[in-house]
């Protein structure tokens, strides 16, 4: 088999963490946990969200990378390289993350304000449960409000994306300010470091020492466009990243691919003019690995301040991203997608005594899961809204990845019209194939093996090999993607604008249609392809016969003399 640069030097990275070769579809457990390990659990929480950080963009796993305090995570930690978002996109992501629901029951489908009345977010939970909270960071939903949100004791935020710096030029209604428990305070300096001192200080002079506490710290960083702290500026100037070898423009690239992947790569979200800039992937990784050096740099404050404090054994830490991030697979960029560098974020699991460290845990949990796992670990019940499950037993290995069984994974992605290029997609996993469909484009299905092919290259879809797998899974998504009233509804926001719809002038063109959709007119098996398919139609074709014919108006069965035939 055939891995890409990056593919290798994830090898690479898990091999220096577990001392054997692995990937996160076929990594082998390290061994799980002690069970006198397994059964001490912590009861502080900090959980660390950061901002459209590739899966596998972590010193461990890219040795050019300088990440010594993630790195200090793997090492003390459980790494799980198979940790999945239900939607790629920041708000249905944060919101699945906040409410422990899908995308098609919380009803934050995209980035344009969606609301965010009747909802319940897991730390309120906590908070009822006798927990110090703290909200700290990017919120990201609900008209672009910064206002405080019900269940958190602390409260730090900002209106939409945030600045990396103070403006102090921004026009009136556009100032760089946070909302801290109600109040406008201005942004004075660099927003990783801000954020990092509001959590510090609540960590050590705001919240009851006497009680338990759940810290939720939001980074910013490393969303577009990614500006590192003047600290970090230049670090990587020298350093030239592999790129995955799916980035060309080849026609081996693009075979069995939708039209809209080949249509996508001279757009905002598309290798070729993405963000519509000129600038390479190779500046542009660049500025983005810089600015994840003061996440580092704040995780490491956080552990410094758990460990002095003889705190490190009672306290969990999860860091995870909200969102994966393609730099140029497929010639796609960004997320949204349901290819594996879109669904698949970074996630460490860090508390000595409870965690195994230095452990590779391939079992698969998705953000839908986090809440459980939390209120779990609280020992609170969990509401009856909640879709996920506990993951606590898997991170300790007191479950082991073969008697995790894990659900299947539905991927819902809803078509946004600010960013129109990328259509509505839900997808499923079950058993290492993945099985993609597209809503309201005129377009192919996707069908891969994952075991076999992580770069997901090989489109299955008309296999006949693959027939009875391809049924079964679209069977499947369909009953799956039911919202709680059993309604199969794709919702939608209002449109305000065109939106980002520009292509590079003299630019890739728009893509042809698939050769075998080219047909001659007038054939007998016109209608056969609305039809199911089942292995008869499959037989029927094989054959160079129609599973049912259908002859053009006017002639054979299709006229008045055939169809008249024979009556009295």
């Amino acid at each position: 088999m055939k891995f890409a640069p990056r593919a290798k030097a994830l090898f690479t990275g898990l091999a220096l963490l577990t001392g054997a070769c692995a990937h996160p579809l076929s990594a082998e457990q390290a061994g799980p946990a002690d069970v006198s390990v397994a059964q001490n659990q912590p009861r502080n929480i900090i959980f660390i969200l950061v901002d459209d950080l590739r899966f596998d963009g972590m010193g461990f796993l890219q040795p050019e990378l300088q990440t010594p305090a993630l790195d200090r995570l793997a090492r003390g930690g459980t790494y799980m390289p198979n940790t999945l978002v239900t939607s790629s996109l920041c708000s249905p992501s944060r919101a699945t993350i906040l409410t422990g629901m899908t995308a098609r029951n919380h009803g934050i489908v995209d980035n344009n304000d969606s609301s965010e009345e009747g909802l319940t977010f897991f730390p309120a939970y906590l908070q009822q449960a006798g927990y110090s909270t703290a909200f700290i960071g990017k919120w990201h939903m609900g008209a672009a409000s910064d206002e405080p949100r019900a269940g958190f004791d602390k409260w730090v935020s900002f209106k939409g994306q945030g600045s990396y710096y103070p403006d102090p030029d921004a026009p009136p209604g556009r100032e760089t300010t946070y909302n801290v428990d109600g109040e406008v305070v201005p942004q004075r300096g660099y927003i990783t470091d801000e954020l990092t001192d509001y959590a510090m200080n609540w960590l050590e002079s705001e919240r009851d020492p006497d009680r338990p506490f759940m810290l939720y710290l939001s980074h910013k960083a490393v969303h577009s466009d990614p500006l590192p702290a003047p600290r970090h500026a230049g670090q990587y100037d020298n350093v030239v990243f592999d790129l995955p070898d799916s980035a060309a423009n080849t026609p081996e690239n693009y075979e069995g691919k939708p039209l809209w992947v080949y249509n996508q790569r001279n757009t905002w979200h598309g290798l070729d003019f993405f963000y519509n800039s000129d600038m390479s992937m190779q500046e542009y990784l660049r500025y983005y690995y810089s600015t994840l050096s003061s996440v580092d740099d704040s995780v490491a404050r956080i552990l410094a301040y758990l460990e002095a404090n003889d705190l490190e054994d009672d306290t969990l830490i999860v860091f995870t991203s909200d969102n994966g991030y393609l730099i140029g697979d497929h010639g796609l960029i960004d997320k949204r997608n349901a290819y594996q560098p879109s669904v698949q974020v970074p996630m460490l699991v860090y508390a000595p005594g409870a965690v195994p460290a230095g452990v590779v845990n391939p079992g698969r949990i998705r953000n839908l899961d986090f809440a459980p796992t939390f209120l779990s670990l609280a020992g609170l019940e969990l509401p009856p809204q909640f879709e996920g499950h506990n993951a606590w037993p898997l991170m300790t290995g007191a479950t082991t990845t073969a008697e995790w069984q894990p659900d299947d994974f539905i991927y819902e992605y809803y078509w946004e019209w600010t960013f129109p290029m990328t259509p509505g997609t839900f997808a499923i996993v079950r058993d290492n194939l993945k099985y993609i469909q597209y809503y309201g484009v005129y377009d192919i299905e996707e069908l891969y093996d994952l075991s076999e092919d992580p770069e997901e290259m090989n489109n299955l879809i008309d296999d006949p090999d693959y027939l009875d797998a391809k049924i079964e899974l679209r069977q499947a998504l369909f009953e799956q993607l039911a919202d709680r009233d059993g309604r199969h509804v794709i919702p939608y926001t209002r449109r305000h604008s065109r939106g980002s719809v520009r292509r590079m002038e003299g630019g890739t063109r728009a893509a042809d249609f698939p050769a075998d959709w080219y047909v001659e007119p007038n054939r007998l098996d016109r209608l056969d392809d609305i039809f199911p398919d089942s292995p008869a139609k499959a037989a029927a074709h094989a054959r160079g016969e129609a599973l049912s014919e259908f002859p053009v108006l006017g002639t054979g069965s299709n006229s008045v003399e055939g169809a008249s035939e024979g009556l009295e």
